[in-house]
């Protein structure tokens, strides 16, 4: 018990743990301080399929991770280095505590066992610094329902559950059980939209509407990588789509894994160009609003009281995956192959994930496969090649004098509907072409601009193009212009 006890304390003392790490080339990760390793199975298709790693402090403050639902999946957190090495197995019945819990518990709980071996204040200590509080939650049975006063006050809105984590709050979303409750009491209410991972429903939380993005069990990477990203501390952003929930909800048969954001009625600017024509402004507001919402993603940013926000790529930018506001602004979404960069070990976070990005959004070194994958800057500037894109299908849809264009796809006079790599390789790297500028938008100030800075950000040469930051300024500059002769 001595030597158990002092092995424990060694660990939580000095930080970081390594765990085994199915997701990671090297089959081992490392966590920041506070962190955990983390261990999971779930019920596929009737069999068994695992998934080892770590899990970050911002992910151990929610105990999202760690709540199992009966039968169907388990989920393990714990505190040790390569504690999570062992297999888990789904098996009928309450299984007891494995064993690394009972080593914690005896750490955190049993005062007469600290106090024996002189290091119960030093434990209390480190588990307050830590606010991982694993054994407390799970004296709450996960399935039963939560009592939401104490949670939340009543007359409260998503909008100032979210205004108050994020002025008060680690930044890096609402608190688990908070999470929880407002999941379990989404009433859905439509399919809106299908995809390789889901489907995406409109849904109603206290009378406001929300977008659940529902996973299916065989995506559960995918869900996991994509609830980390929007849970990364100092994310939220106006232009960056508002994350709210992540839950794994138990129907009996399997888990559906959830993730909830807030909804815009207008969905995706691809939808929205199909709809609709815009004015040079309109253009404009939305231009700024993507390269505003990726010049965030793309900064590392310090905060106090060592709050610290990596740099992230996106690397599936696409007018899919960009959402219009009421307001005409728009956001940016689906993080599930995102990137983060951490500057102090100069090292990438690369999910290992089952899915790509979009062929037809590549960047040349992509496609050709010469892209650096050791340097972080090679994947902000494929996101850059691809915002190229977008503001192409933007300009087209601007109707300067009663003119505009019908909205088209970037190539789609190059390649078939579902072109391949070699397509796309083909056009963009072998015969170096890019998608068509006519000559009429020189008669636009705005649309001129943004000419040059598709062409700026296109460029065959990664180094050549232009920074989000300096797209950003550039479409910020482009507010100023009213060039809307008649």
């Amino acid at each position: 018990c001595k030597v158990m006890l002092r092995s424990a304390l060694f660990s939580a003392l000095n930080g970081g743990l390594k765990c085994v790490c199915q997701l990671c080339d090297s089959q081992v990760c490392e966590t920041s301080a506070d962190g955990a390793c983390w261990n999971s199975v779930m019920l596929v298709e009737g069999r068994e399929e695992t998934l080892k790693s770590c899990l970050s402090p911002s992910q151990m403050r929610g105990q999202l991770f760690c709540f199992s639902s009966p039968n169907v999946s388990k989920r393990n957190c714990c505190f040790t280095d390569f504690c999570n090495n062992e297999t888990l197995h789904l098996q009928p019945g309450t299984d007891p505590p494995p064993p690394h819990l009972l080593q914690l518990a005896a750490v955190i709980v049993v005062p007469s066992c600290l106090l024996c071996v002189g290091v119960a204040v030093g434990v209390l200590v480190v588990a307050q610094r830590q606010r991982c509080v694993y054994s407390r939650a799970r004296k709450h049975d996960p399935e039963e329902a939560l009592d939401e006063h104490m949670l939340m006050s009543p007359d409260k809105c998503l909008k100032d559950l979210i205004y108050d984590m994020s002025t008060s709050g680690s930044g890096s979303g609402l608190p688990l059980l908070v999470q929880r409750t407002i999941a379990r009491t989404i009433v859905l209410q439509e399919s809106i939209g299908k995809g390789r991972f889901g489907e995406v429903w409109r849904g109603k939380w206290r009378g406001e509407d929300v977008a659940v993005k529902i996973f299916s069990s065989r995506d559960e990477r995918s869900w996991f990588r994509e609830a980390e990203i929007y849970q990364t501390i100092m994310l939220r952003h106006d232009n960056i789509l508002g994350f709210i929930a992540a839950d794994n909800k138990d129907n009996g048969s399997w888990t559906q894994l959830w993730l909830v954001s807030e909804y815009h009625e207008h969905g995706s600017l691809f939808d929205y160009l199909n709809r609709y024509t815009l004015s040079v402004e309109s253009m404009v507001v939305i231009a700024l609003s993507v390269a505003s919402g990726l010049a965030h993603l793309h900064m590392e940013i310090i905060g106090t009281q060592g709050r610290w926000k990596p740099a992230i790529a996106h690397r599936d930018l696409k007018s899919k995956n960009v959402l219009v506001k009421k307001n005409g602004t728009a956001v940016i979404a689906d993080l599930g192959l995102a990137v983060k960069h951490d500057s102090g070990t100069n090292s990438i976070d690369i999910p290992t994930n089952h899915r790509v990005g979009t062929k037809r959004y590549m960047s040349p070194e992509i496609l050709d496969e010469t892209i650096n994958m050791s340097n972080f800057e090679s994947f902000k500037r494929a996101d850059i090649y691809s915002l190229g894109l977008v503001y192409w299908e933007l300009a087209r849809r601007c109707s300067v004098r009663g003119l505009h264009e019908d909205f088209q796809l970037p190539y789609y006079d190059l390649v078939p509907s579902d072109p391949s790599v070699e397509d796309m390789r083909k056009v963009v790297c072998e015969q170096k072409l890019r998608p068509n500028i006519p000559n009429q938008w020189q008669s636009c100030e705005a649309l001129r601009v943004m000419g040059k800075l598709m062409r700026e950000c296109w460029y065959a040469n990664p180094a050549a193009r232009l920074t989000a930051l300096r797209v950003k300024k550039t479409a910020a500059q482009l507010s100023a212009i009213r060039d809307v002769k008649e």
